[in-house]
């Protein structure tokens, strides 16, 4: 795909993996995207220099062509995107970051190996690599890294630092790790040496990025178990199973602002009630200026009776949990600086970035004023207010149509 043809085509609104090559189809630079549109039409914006960095800037002008593979979550590009900038090098990748400053994963070669995370300079200056069965990366993203580990560390619970008990003589306490869950209890004393070492096995397969095969073998051993009543066993892998086909990576999508062009969604939620009771809120969709309707959703609120922010703050939580509408690159809330400050709460505790405006209005409830991020209200300032009307319309719509058949 040439750079003419992509500003043309129809790309696709999901999470992958992008290629920038050059003359003679050589690799130039290796992304990965939570939406895979937005990001590959943010680097022919005019002011790309000063976003990413004039290499990068360079980078697209030597570029003849691109191509990309989507993935079916953030967690499968992250992990697709190390494995590809391992294989091939780009330069473009390596002039924009020292590789001691890499991230790894190191699996251990330990009787019970730890998962750990390591910087490149510790891991090629201060470690023994006769100690290392296997290094996965290098990854770019440290802090998208780290919230990948801790999805699967609940996926597929694992030792990083505690010591494995002593023997059936010595008493041991279960580290904080294995009391939440985290840990399989390998200080304890409750797993083999056997079952321990399918575990590092199957994180082997994820971080190699063979999702296929892992949920393969896990189906294997999942009926191997059943086959042979062990109940527990096979419930607790139909659970990893049906979490690796529902990966919740919300954390892992830290969103940048792109240049205002190209299919920007805009979220805004608005909250309705008659004093108090049928309390309901909203989320609508805008993008490009257009109502995305059948992206609209709808909340019962359950905790907040007369407390719109309670009722917002609840309606956010909900829609966070749900990975697969796509984020926006703005959230709009209907109200002043305390809406504002209970969503940026509610997003921080989710983990994700997302800049929030707020649309403050008179005592006519028409809006006086933008406040909150000033970056995202001057690119996308007619679409916020847009759909802040439009959150409002469908909010009270669908309270009246809740009221009505109640009464």
């Amino acid at each position: 795909m040439t750079r003419n043809e992509l500003q043309k085509s129809k790309l696709p609104d999901k999470p992958g993996v992008y290629i920038f090559r050059g003359k003679g189809r050589k690799i130039l630079y290796i992304g990965k995207a939570t939406s895979l549109r937005d990001r590959l039409r943010s680097y022919f914006s005019s002011n790309i220099a000063s976003i990413r960095s004039s290499a990068i800037a360079k980078m697209v002008e030597e570029a003849r062509s691109i191509s990309y593979k989507t993935t079916k979550s953030v967690l499968e590009a992250l992990i697709l995107e190390a494995n590809l900038i391992k294989q091939h090098q780009p330069p473009y990748n390596l002039d924009e970051k020292d590789n001691k400053s890499w991230n790894y994963v190191v699996i251990t070669k330990e009787n019970f190996p730890r998962i750990l995370l390591v910087r490149g300079r510790e891991l090629y200056q201060k470690w023994d690599l006769k100690d290392v069965a296997r290094t996965f990366g290098p990854f770019p993203h440290g802090k998208q890294l780290q919230e990948a580990v801790k999805i699967v560390r609940k996926i597929f619970p694992f030792r990083d630092k505690c010591t494995p008990c002593g023997g059936p003589d010595v008493v041991c306490k279960p580290c904080f790790n294995r009391q939440i869950g985290l840990c399989p209890g390998v200080c304890y004393g409750e797993v083999s040496k056997e079952e321990y070492a399918r575990t590092v096995r199957n994180i082997h397969q994820l971080f190699s990025g063979n999702f296929k095969g892992l949920k393969r073998q896990l189906a294997r051993d999942m009926k191997a178990a059943a086959e042979g009543e062990r109940f527990e066993a096979a419930s607790r892998l139909r659970q990893q199973i049906s979490a690796l086909e529902h990966i919740r990576d919300v954390s892992l999508i830290k969103n940048g602002l792109p240049s205002s062009g190209g299919g920007t969604r805009i979220e805004a939620l608005d909250v309705a009630h008659t004093g108090g009771s049928e309390t309901v809120a909203v989320m609508v969709v805008v993008s490009n200026g257009e109502a995305v309707k059948n992206a609209y959703r709808k909340f019962k609120i359950r905790t907040a009776a007369n407390d719109d922010i309670a009722a917002l703050k609840e309606a956010l939580t909900r829609r966070l949990t749900h990975p697969e509408w796509p984020l926006p690159r703005v959230f709009v809330v209907d109200g002043g600086v305390a809406q504002m400050r209970a969503a940026a709460l509610v997003s921080k505790e989710a983990g994700v970035a997302i800049p929030i405006v707020g649309v403050v209005k008179n005592e006519f409830h028409k809006p006086e004023r933008l406040i909150g991020d000033a970056r995202a209200i001057e690119a996308y300032e007619k679409d916020i207010l847009f759909a802040n009307s439009e959150a409002h319309r469908f909010a009270l719509q669908w309270h009246r149509t809740r009221r009505d058949k109640i009464y």
